[in-house]
């Protein structure tokens, strides 16, 4: 079987955006795992209007040629990590509306969730593993949460250096974790597809 193939998501498109810095870490991280093929798909690529689509593409085709364009990216992949901001105790609106415009795409494949903000992105996280579950996708249980002093310390417009590698000790074990879990089942999902 050949390696699954996995989009790293980034989940925020304001022009100040973090997510940037744990997107690059985590495909690093991935690629040195060495058992996915990863690929950034950055929603700011597909600018989706809100969704206003007559139904779900589980009922009905989309209209909109951007929703197309992202659903059939979609597609391609066997599974997906979510780089997650958090914004009001849930994920970005953004985020948000590009998981309501597929449905049919991201079924049966597997979430995996690298989260950020001042509590480690948590409850935007379990808002996300809630999104999936209804979307038919496999959350993992391990996820990467960048959050309290070590948000701070790596976060450029708080005064942080920019760079994961300073916190290495708090968020590599669960990258590990992360990845073997999205591994795991990324192919047992691949499998079962047929």
């Amino acid at each position: 079987m050949s390696k699954p193939k996995i989009a790293i998501i980034t989940g925020s498109t304001r022009p100040t955006r973090f997510a940037d810095i744990p997107t690059k870490w985590i495909e690093a991280k991935a690629k040195e795992h060495g058992e996915l093929d990863v690929e950034v798909v950055d929603l700011r690529d597909y600018p989706l209007p809100f969704f206003d689509e007559v139904a779900s593409n589980a009922w009905v085709p989309s209209v909109n040629e951007v929703a197309k364009k992202w659903q059939a990216k979609l597609a391609e992949f066997d599974g997906y990590i979510f780089v997650v901001a958090e914004y009001n105790r849930s994920i970005t609106g953004v985020l948000k509306n590009a998981l309501d415009q597929a449905y049919v795409e991201w079924g049966h494949k597997v979430a995996g969730i690298v989260a950020y903000g001042s509590v480690g992105g948590a409850r935007a996280a379990e808002h996300l593993r809630n999104i999936a579950v209804e979307l038919q996708m496999v959350p993992t249980r391990s996820a990467v949460h960048i959050g309290g002093g070590d948000f701070f310390k790596v976060h450029p417009g708080f005064g942080g250096s920019g760079n994961l590698a300073d916190i290495e000790g708090s968020i590599g074990p669960s990258a590990k974790a992360l990845l073997d879990d999205v591994t795991w089942w990324a192919k047992a999902t691949k499998a079962a597809r047929g």
